[in-house]
């Protein structure tokens, strides 16, 4: 049986609409929604809403929560005061917007979905906002996996997506004997472990402008990343109309992450 996981949508109404109808061209009836509905784009509540209309399991994203929790949320992979504000001031036009069935559906979004020895979460089943990037350290990674007790991960919030394989994997233990100075060394071997990410629906950073999601073959154990194109133009236009940060439209054209970055001591983390 085949299944879609889509993840990071951010209220590009455009985009989300191409990703579904191609999944349904392909006859595809199971979907999982990895989070973040909201943030950036300019149709957050068009966006929840179809998500419902659907009934797609979905995790809640580190976007979904600041709008519940009021940026209570740790931002500090923001690079510089610059992007930060700008993404504050995403965030608050956001939360001007998004009506209160839509919040309350946010906020009733659970943090992990399991089905079977598969584990469905935005960042890592440590937290939304933590990245599981391509490169990670395989030990790391497989210690993400393990602990989750899954065999395939899934994953977003990188807005990159990838498949990653993590064949013989390894741990080792040295166990000492109670009143004695003895010890002796333990290694297990871990079966083979998968991370997949689907990228992203409504803000792809892959290098290209193509909406990204990911079709997991549960029979083949098979994971095709696939792209598809919708009217970025269309997205970009209403953005700008909606007075969100014109970056965000610059940005969502060329299909890869801008921001300032900048060493700056006054860079603080300021959660409560």
């Amino acid at each position: 049986m085949a299944h879609a996981v889509i993840s990071c949508l951010h209220a590009n109404l455009a985009a989300v609409e191409a990703v579904l109808d191609d999944i349904d061209q392909q006859g595809i009836e199971t979907i999982t929604c990895l989070g973040d509905l909201v943030g950036y784009g300019p149709q957050p509540n068009e966006v929840v809403e179809l998500v419902r209309q659907r009934n797609i399991p979905t995790c809640q994203g580190c976007w979904d929560e600041d709008i519940i929790d009021g940026l209570n949320a740790c931002e500090c992979s923001y690079p510089s005061q610059l992007a930060e504000r700008r993404g504050h001031r995403a965030h608050h036009w956001a939360a001007e917007r998004i009506t209160k069935d839509n919040k309350d559906f946010l906020a009733g979004l659970p943090m992990t979905l399991r089905r079977g020895p598969f584990l469905f979460v935005h960042g890592s089943p440590n937290s939304q906002h933590e990245y599981l990037l391509p490169g990670m350290s395989a030990f790391a990674a497989l210690e993400r996996v393990e602990s989750a007790e899954a065999d395939t991960l899934f994953c977003g919030h990188t807005h990159q997506p990838y498949v990653r394989e993590l064949r013989d994997g390894s741990i080792r233990m040295k166990l000492e004997k109670p009143g004695t100075d003895q010890s002796v060394e333990q290694e297990i071997t871990l079966p083979i472990r998968r991370i997949v990410n689907a990228g992203s629906v409504g803000e792809p950073r892959h290098g290209n402008t193509h909406a990204t999601y990911v079709i997991h073959d549960e029979i083949k154990e098979k994971v095709i990343i696939r792209e598809v194109q919708y009217d970025v133009a269309k997205t970009c236009q209403a953005i700008i109309e909606q007075g969100l940060p014109e970056v965000f439209a610059w940005r969502l054209s060329h299909g890869f992450e801008y921001a300032e970055r900048a060493d700056d001591a006054d860079h603080v983390c300021e959660r409560s």
